[in-house]
């Protein structure tokens, strides 16, 4: 038997072909990834009244399509990905993920097409999420896996959500609160927030000081009470924000929430992880999920200008950070590649959160540059996904290098 040299063994296969669909997160990535830059392109021309966007109310669009657009297609991504892993099971790849995909991908160009019958906008829009829950569920329970129950369960929370939102475009509901935002709306978007927001409090639990850990060889602290007070305390005032956001009660419960998050997060932390962008940027993102609920308990408390700045932290800050951090690591990882991001990379984690920074906290400090602050913030928004779909494109569109399937 002929003996490679030395020198061979750690030639790379040659990458040939396309893998878009190997596996859950290359499209839905992807696609995350390119549509945060088209959503947010499109904001700011209506935000500057350049574009109209018909029957829909612009708040109610914006938030509808970052959502349910932009952070579930990362959802969706993530959790197919990661199911395969949990369970040893095989989740969607090759046709049946074009499927799941080409659904969720209708939902988004119902919005963007002019004309289209609500009715057909919002069954197609609607269908995506419970497909997503039962596709999610079957290897779950096929592997009697209970602490990972939950998913599918937020999975449907967000369906409520959006079918809230469809309601009051239908108009199934009577009655309109003040603003842009009809009533039924403002709640279903509110009630997705605060699904996903749960929803990384679970995942970063799990993650983040795993990686940490697994990275630098440091062992985080973990505080029993304070695990077992997370759930508790997150679910408390999210669920008092959503029936009674300017409350004596919520002010309490979002205050504690802080607080226990702040502690979690505290024990996470060693000053090692500030030399690896692929950790800090989980850190960052989890550190907006305690500014979240700080900034929550001020506006409960009557800071009215806090309620705002507590709503883009969960959403420019939390919701762009994890999800930009979470999708370059597995992209790379899922890829067979070093978990070494480029230095353009670097720059869009830097990006990302100077977006967040300029949304949440110039409203609170200088209240007369809020224009301004969006601009900026949608700005640096368009220039981290976008350096994340052009650096990772490649990555996610062709084979694995190591030859492996997905």
């Amino acid at each position: 038997m002929a003996v490679l040299p030395i020198k061979d063994l750690h030639i790379q296969p040659k990458l040939t072909g396309w893998a878009p669909f190997a596996l859950g997160f290359r499209p839905f990535f992807l696609a995350a990834g390119l549509y945060a830059v088209l959503m947010m392109g499109l904001w700011l021309l209506v935000l500057r009244g350049s574009l109209s966007l018909g029957e829909l109310a612009p708040a109610v669009w914006h938030g509808h399509e970052m959502l349910f657009g932009f952070a579930v297609a990362v959802i969706a991504g993530f959790l197919l990905t990661a199911a395969r892993n949990w369970t040893g099971l095989p989740t969607p790849a090759g046709l049946p993920l074009a499927a799941l995909f080409s659904l969720w991908l209708a939902g988004r160009l119902g919005f963007l097409i002019p004309g289209l019958p609500a009715g057909l906008v919002a069954a197609v829009d609607l269908a995506f999420l419970p497909t997503l829950a039962l596709v999610l569920a079957l290897p779950i329970l096929k592997a009697k896996q209970l602490h990972n129950y939950p998913f599918p369960v937020m999975l449907l929370v967000l369906v409520l959500a959006n079918a809230l939102v469809h309601a009051d475009a239908l108009g199934w509901v009577s009655g309109t609160a003040p603003g842009w935002f009809p009533a039924t709306a403002d709640a279903g978007l509110h009630l997705a927030v605060y699904a996903i927001v749960a929803m990384m409090t679970v995942m970063g639990g799990r993650v983040i000081p795993s990686f940490t850990d697994n990275k630098l060889g440091s062992r985080a602290r973990r505080w029993q009470s304070i695990e077992w007070l997370v759930p508790v305390a997150t679910l408390g005032a999210l669920v008092a924000a959503l029936f009674a956001p300017a409350s004596f009660v919520t002010a309490i419960l979002a205050a504690i929430a802080a607080g226990v998050h702040g502690t979690r997060l505290a024990g996470w932390h060693t000053r090692k992880l500030w030399s690896v962008p692929l950790l800090w940027i989980l850190h960052l993102g989890y550190a907006w999920i305690v500014l979240g609920f700080a900034l929550l308990a001020l506006s409960a408390a009557g800071w009215g200008l806090a309620a705002s700045s507590a709503l883009h932290a969960f959403t420019a800050g939390a919701i762009g950070t994890l999800t930009l951090g979470m999708m370059a690591r597995v992209s790379l990882g899922h890829s067979g590649r070093m978990l070494e991001p480029s230095p353009l990379m670097t720059w869009a984690f830097v990006a990302i959160n100077l977006a967040a920074l300029s949304r949440v906290a110039l409203p609170l400090v200088w209240p007369a540059a809020w224009s301004a602050g969006i601009a900026a913030a949608g700005l640096l928004w368009m220039a981290a996904f976008g350096l994340f779909a052009a650096l990772y494109m490649p990555i996610l569109l062709r084979p694995r290098v190591d030859g492996k399937p997905g």
